[in-house]
């Protein structure tokens, strides 16, 4: 296995990483849906606002990284859900469902041979490949934790 090979796997595990700390579906898993979008005393966001600004912003960063007719989305309107509770029941199931489908597009694009990870994204102002797949592991990490202690103040955490 070549040293970019072994990266391109890295990276492509670091999207899905459950090592060194929960996971979002450990920490989604077995929240009562009443509690879905409550925010406690102290908190400043729902775990349903924190699942769906996870998923609308890897979401936005894959469509970066692969179409040509990217658009910028206004920020923070466009990346946080206004309603702190899930607009109809479906609607978790429906942000889990396409995160985890966004999330395996991008560990393709991870290990995509045909893809020079350090090149610049056609669409941006020189980011690459490599630091947006890096961005979307780090701010999943970052609100996964915020939904772990979203759940604590909750009193709904394990």
């Amino acid at each position: 296995m070549s040293e970019t090979d072994a990266l391109r796997g890295q990276l492509s595990r670091l999207l899905a990483w459950r090592d060194a700390h929960a996971g979002i579906d450990a920490a989604v898993r077995g929240l009562h849906p009443s509690l879905r979008g409550r925010v406690p005393d102290g908190g400043a966001h729902s775990v349903w606002q924190l699942l769906e600004h996870i998923r609308i912003a890897q979401a936005d960063i894959l469509e970066f990284c692969v179409s040509r007719r990217y658009k910028e989305k206004k920020w923070p309107d466009e990346y946080w859900p206004k309603s702190p509770a899930p607009p109809r029941p479906a609607s978790w199931g429906r942000s889990l469902s396409a995160y985890r489908r966004d999330r395996r597009a991008l560990q393709r694009l991870a290990t995509n041979r045909s893809i020079d990870l350090l090149a610049p994204v056609p669409n941006g102002t020189g980011q690459t490949y490599l630091r947006e797949i890096l961005v979307v592991a780090d701010h999943t990490s970052y609100h996964v934790g915020q939904i772990i202690a979203t759940r604590k103040l909750l009193g709904a955490w394990p």
